[in-house]
């Protein structure tokens, strides 16, 4: 029997990239809202409590409240927003973090897909925290690149707008003010004692990212260099589907859309003995959001995670 997703939310950025990766698929069943009862609460309440899996791509305060009107036991959530990742009841959807990681999403109704630039950050702090080479004091700094279509439709209308301002042709630097909603996010999933400096950035491109963090080697708990942390990523992911450790970095660009529509994140590694730079580059609607939430209802529904992910390949 055909398993029911209905995806609250499917008319936004990433509610339309999942039912992109469902549709053809013929173990599942796409429940979907009639246009002009999107957002009748009653409507989105019963075909919720009718799916046995439910993603929300909604904004916080909206998913919370989807949540609240589930009273069907059985029913599975996958959550998009920012809402439910921090909360110790939901399963964090990123596997490859940990073994625990995957253990709770497997056997888990609630899971909050990780967000974007969070899942670049924990890919690259979660393990050096993890076997002790970075101390959890650290002061990090990460700089990250988006593509704008990370800023949702208003972002998006303003950046494809034939009348738009020239400010949108460069590079924009935004949370300043140092209140990023992924901020507690990276915090708390990554075992740090302090929020990071964070200093992210959207240009005119409509996908991919990339996020970089600096590290001073004479700070770490044990001196490693940049040859040794590549060691260590490498053989840390090395069994991994969807994160490539690519070959050590020397003098080269890298561009934040080199992984477009795919579920697969890298991760460069480049330095010398005293500094190292760690980079993950990844698709900001792929395993930013859409993909990996794809991939926790696969690993939640015991498949393969590839499945409706193979172009990732």
């Amino acid at each position: 029997m055909k398993k029911t997703v209905y995806i609250d939310g499917q008319e936004g950025t990433t509610g339309l990239k999942i039912v992109q990766r469902l549709e053809k698929r013929d173990d599942l069943e796409l429940i979907k809202i009639e246009e002009h009862l999107r957002k009748e609460v009653n409507e989105r309440k019963k075909l919720m409590n009718q799916s046995d899996y439910t993603f929300l791509c909604l904004p916080d305060e909206a998913a919370r409240e989807a949540v609240s009107l589930i009273d069907n036991e059985q029913v599975k959530v996958i959550d998009a927003s920012t809402a439910h990742r921090t909360h110790p009841d939901w399963a964090y959807g990123f596997p490859e973090l940990s073994a625990s990681h995957r253990a709770k999403i497997e056997g888990s109704k609630r899971v909050a897909v990780p967000g974007c630039y969070a899942s670049g950050f924990a890919a690259l702090v979660y393990p050096l925290v993890a076997v002790g080479i970075l101390p959890k004091d650290y002061p990090v700094t990460c700089h990250a690149v988006s593509g704008y279509s990370g800023g949702g439709k208003s972002t998006i209308q303003a950046y494809e707008a034939q009348s738009r301002s020239t400010a949108y042709d460069a590079p924009r630097l935004y949370g300043l003010n140092q209140k990023h909603k992924h901020l507690k996010e990276m915090q708390a999933v990554s075992n740090l004692a302090y929020p990071p400096i964070f200093n992210p950035s959207i240009a005119d491109f409509y996908q991919g990212m990339l996020v970089s963090i600096p590290l001073h080697t004479r700070f770490l708990t044990e001196q490693r260099t940049a040859q040794e942390i590549h060691q260590l990523l490498e053989k840390y992911y090395q069994k991994t589907t969807f994160i490539d450790v690519q070959p050590f970095a020397t003098n080269e660009f890298l561009a934040a859309n080199a992984l477009v529509d795919t579920n697969k994140m890298e991760i460069i590694v480049s330095g010398h003995e005293d500094q190292i730079l760690l980079v993950a580059r990844l698709d900001n609607l792929g395993k930013g959001a859409s993909g990996a939430a794809v991939q926790c209802l696969n690993i939640m529904m015991g498949m393969d995670e590839r499945t409706s992910l193979i172009d990732s390949f």
